[in-house]
């Protein structure tokens, strides 16, 4: 499979590791603003491209190499968005072996009538 190598004149985000999925967009300036140019109606310039897995990383020149299967004519350019996407089977969690217990007392003398119990959880580091 080919390779193509995308240098970035910006540091890397630190959450790219090897087999993330590349991927562009066109762009376009709006108000002062960069957008994407996706639209109600897609085109071939304005749709979301995936390049190909990530297959190495070097932090030191920011650039990464991607296998690829498009064309000389459909790689990105330097005014096109690049972004990543993680492998949702690696990169899952849940809450595998976690435990919590509740005890619920009422401290009245009268009878009381429990309307809603809820949890949040959330991962905060690994």
């Amino acid at each position: 499979m080919p390779t193509i190598t995308l240098v970035f004149s910006n540091p890397l985000n630190v959450s790219l590791q090897v087999g993330d999925t590349a991927y562009y967009v066109a762009t376009s300036t709006q108000k002062g603003f960069l957008t994407s140019q996706n639209s109600s109606s897609p085109t071939t310039q304005n749709t979301v491209v995936e390049i190909g897995d990530v297959t190495s990383i070097a932090q030191s020149t920011n650039t990464i190499t991607v296998d690829t299967t498009l064309t000389n004519a459909n790689l990105p350019t330097t005014s096109q968005y690049i972004f990543f996407s993680k492998d949702n089977k690696a990169n899952s969690s849940s809450l595998l072996g976690y435990y919590a217990e509740v005890k619920i007392s009422n401290n009245s003398t009268s009878e009381a009538e429990l309307f809603s119990i809820a949890c949040g959880i959330f991962e905060s580091s690994k």
